[in-house]
């Protein structure tokens, strides 16, 4: 694997988490995300990578807004299926083509602004699981 993958993989999953439907539990505010990646036959575990973001409403409205778009920047075009939200459950599959094509599912359960879930992604035979947490901090500050 190319050491370029893991950041379209994390854009993908912020994307995932702060852009879903309406009916998305997820809540708009600041939220602290936890990510980190795992690989077989890696020699060493990747550090866990921790960040925040401002979600605003109009975001979590829109599905797909914050994906990957294929600009020259990043080659890779993602398109999500199948996205479903049940209660508090959010699943879906994704494809990226371009010049590292993968392809992966995830999940995500909530609970009290909070949540946990993975992501898995397939590129060129080899698999990468990411495991993801985040909790609600508070509202955006202007």
């Amino acid at each position: 694997m190319k050491v370029t993958t893991a950041p379209a993989v994390v854009i993908i999953f912020i994307a995932l988490v702060s852009n879903a439907q309406a009916q998305n539990p997820m809540r708009p505010g600041r939220w602290e995300v936890t990510m980190q990646m795992q690989m077989p036959n890696m020699p060493m575990q990747m550090p866990a990578m921790k960040s925040e973001r401002c979600v605003t409403q109009a975001q979590i409205d829109g599905p797909d807004k914050g994906l990957p778009s294929g600009s020259p920047t990043n080659p890779n075009a993602c398109k999500v299926s199948d996205y479903k939200v049940s209660a508090n459950t959010i699943t879906w599959k994704v494809a990226c083509s371009g010049a590292e094509p993968m392809s992966g599912t995830g999940e995500i359960r909530f609970g009290n602004d909070a949540y946990e879930g993975t992501m898995t992604m397939t590129m060129e035979q080899q698999q990468m699981t990411m495991k993801m947490s985040g909790k609600r901090l508070g509202d955006c500050t202007p």
